[in-house]
């Protein structure tokens, strides 16, 4: 009888082992990942098996309904009932298991299928392997989806963080290194390069350890980094701002590219998020492109989200600092829940995270301004607007100064008592002078500014032309608010305020205009649709017949490249330029008249100005006389198919940092 059973145990072996083997040939990878493992239990089963029962009561061998049914349809006979007979083959439900075969305890002929939760369906493609059917339960399968719905609300969240990062990170360099396209090619580049490494990585990791309390994890760690970020580039950012100032390159180079590193760590375990939810949420090979599909759209989703709230409503309503915090705060609260869905109180443990950017935080957002006063000032206002880090300052002699994102120039000034600074916005007054003498100031009738910042330049034709209709145009609300409050511009009832683009705008304004001024142009952030051909022919169809358009430009004491290519553009549509080099700065204003004009027309007509002229205006005609220069046109125009505004700029800037320029503007010891 012993020797009976041994054979059919060896018999039993046999033919489990070849159905196994025959499965691993016709199943592919996927199978191939369950069938060891089945095979090695059948080994276990074979070497703990008591001996087989006296009789073989095959024929009366019946299955509980919950239980497994053979591969006929039939409650009984199947290769599970051998397996069943020959002893209890144990497998753990933990998180790599899909299916438990043991004995039925209240029938030890029958044997009990059990599925994990979140393995169901890989437990039902291993059993159709080895010839089990394994039936759909409801309790499993209401886990599975609870399981997979979380889940695509981590892959949902963490996308809209890592976008939310990316915009922030532009906000956070821009208020001291500003937002060129050399600043956002490099944000977009690395935070690019650091989600790569994490879809490399992620999905390595994902393979080896395939548990969605690691990903939970992984979104703990990302969520306290990234709250991390804006926390520990500040102090950095602090000292580029000084740098600037000072005109050291070196430690404003250092620090831009030091901030940019602090992305690289919480960034790259957002990018592992969308592989590691893949892995998880995938149980057949035959839904991977609905599954993959599925979680990238979502990302997708979370990521516009990510795009537009922080710099339509959280960035200009809580600042850049505070919008990294709650995207973190956010991102940890959806990794806190996963995880104690998994692990239970466990997961408080990683409650620290948060207290420590508390602290931090405390530590580091003390008041102190990102970017100091200049010596002897006060700051009067600081804040952070949709386009623009901003501050208002004023010095002891009453001045007051817009600084905007690196501080570097000064875009707006006042003075209760002063309208003649001796900068840029003083020459705009001369723009029309350049028409044939003898030209009055009873002929400026309308004035059109594009760039209005602060209201300078409307002050100053106010103070000098009387109340003639200005409009003013400006697309940061953050800096026609400062204006307002600081700068005395609600009080000119003349100034009408449009804030929006400036093509867009002067398009929509159905006007003709003396002078058009165009003051948006700040190297190294110049709006390349304000240079093009097309651009200036809309300018002259708003001149009058003897109008005048000016535009404030930079340039280095050897680099006037900038200044000859819109010296090239504007003759394609006005018959004459001029050119006048501010004294004592970087600046050359540019004039384009409707009518064929001269230099010499402008000595004329200050020669010709009426005895009641303001001495302001005779001051500033003297001036733009003896800094007339030749205005020489380059082979380069631009238009608005072709405008390489950017990079002849990003040349224009590099050669400024390594000439003896920035000696110049470096204050006095």
């Amino acid at each position: 009888m012993n020797q009976r059973h041994g054979d059919e145990a060896a018999a039993l072996e046999g033919s489990l082992r070849g159905k196994v083997i025959g499965a691993n040939e016709r199943a592919g990878n996927l199978r191939a990942a369950f069938v060891p493992q089945f095979s090695h239990t059948v080994d276990q089963a074979l070497r703990d098996a008591p001996a087989p029962p006296s009789r073989m009561h095959t024929e009366q061998i019946k299955l509980p309904a919950k239980h497994a049914v053979g591969r006929d349809g039939r409650e009984g006979i199947d290769e599970a009932d051998q397996v069943a007979r020959i002893g209890s083959i144990r497998r753990s439900c933990d998180e790599r298991g899909m299916v438990r075969f043991e004995t039925d305890s209240g029938n030890p002929h029958g044997i009990k299928v059990m599925m994990c939760p979140d393995r169901t369906d890989q437990a039902r493609e291993f059993g159709r392997i080895v010839g089990i059917h394994l039936p759909h339960t409801n309790h499993s399968e209401k886990m599975t989806k609870s399981r997979n719905l979380y889940l695509y609300l981590a892959v949902f969240t963490s996308g809209m963080t890592s976008l939310a990062v990316e915009m922030g990170a532009s906000r956070l360099l821009g208020s001291v290194f500003g937002t060129s396209n050399l600043v956002w090619a490099n944000v977009i580049g690395l935070m690019l390069l650091y989600l790569t490494v994490g879809y490399f990585v992620g999905g390595r990791w994902a393979d080896r350890s395939p548990y969605p309390q690691t990903l939970y994890r992984i979104l703990l760690w990302g969520a306290f980094l990234s709250g991390l970020i804006p926390l520990i580039a500040r102090p950095l950012l602090h000292g580029a701002a000084n740098a600037v100032i000072n005109i050291d390159a070196g430690v404003v180079l250092g620090s831009f590219a030091s901030v940019l590193v602090l992305f690289a760590l919480p960034v790259t375990l957002l990018g592992m998020v969308s592989p590691f939810a893949i892995r998880i949420a995938m149980t057949d090979v035959s839904d991977a492109g609905r599954t993959s599909g599925r979680i990238y759209a979502i990302s997708t989703i979370g990521s516009i989200i990510g795009t537009f709230l922080p710099v339509l409503v959280l960035i200009p309503e809580l600042g850049t600092i505070r919008t990294f915090l709650v995207f973190a705060a956010i991102l940890f609260v959806i990794g806190l829940i996963g995880l104690w869905r998994e692990q239970g109180a466990r997961a408080l443990i990683y409650l620290w995270m948060p207290a420590a950017v508390v602290v931090i935080a405390l530590i580091v957002l003390n008041g102190t301004p990102l970017r100091s006063p200049l010596a002897g000032a006060t700051l009067l206002f600081e804040d952070e607007t949709p386009y623009n880090y901003v501050q208002v300052q004023e010095d002891g002699a009453g001045n007051r100064y817009l600084f905007l994102n690196e501080g570097e120039g000064v875009h707006s000034q006042w003075n209760k008592d002063v309208y003649e600074y001796h900068r840029t916005w003083d020459f705009f007054l001369a723009a029309p002078y350049f028409n044939a003498p003898p030209y009055t100031p009873s002929d400026v009738q309308s004035l059109a500014i594009v760039g209005l910042a602060a209201g300078t330049i409307a002050r100053q034709y106010t103070h000098v032309y009387g109340d003639i209709p200005i409009d003013g145009i400006e697309i940061d609300p953050g800096i026609v608010e400062a204006g307002n409050a600081y700068f005395e511009m609600g009080t000119m009832p003349n100034l009408s305020v449009y804030v929006e683009d400036g093509r867009y705008m002067l398009n929509k304004l159905d006007k003709q205009y003396t002078v058009v001024g165009i003051d948006a142009y700040r190297p190294p952030y110049i709006p390349w649709h304000l240079t093009t051909i097309q651009f200036f022919e809309e300018v002259r169809d708003h001149l009058t017949s003897d109008g005048a358009v000016v535009i404030n430009v930079g340039r280095t004491s050897t680099d006037r490249r900038l200044i000859d290519a819109l010296t090239a553009t504007l003759l394609q549509v006005f018959p004459s330029v001029h050119a006048m080099d501010v004294p004592q700065s970087f600046n050359t204003i540019l004039v384009a008249t409707v009518q064929p004009t001269s230099d010499s027309n402008l000595a004329a007509n200050l020669a010709a100005l009426p005895a009641d002229a303001t001495p302001m205006l005779r001051d500033t005609l003297a001036l733009g006389v003896q800094t007339l220069v030749p205005a020489e046109a380059s082979s380069l125009v631009f238009t608005d198919d072709r405008a390489p505004v950017e990079s002849l700029v990003d040349s224009l800037v590099l050669n400024f940092l390594l000439s003896d320029d920035l000696d110049q503007l470096r204050p006095e010891s």
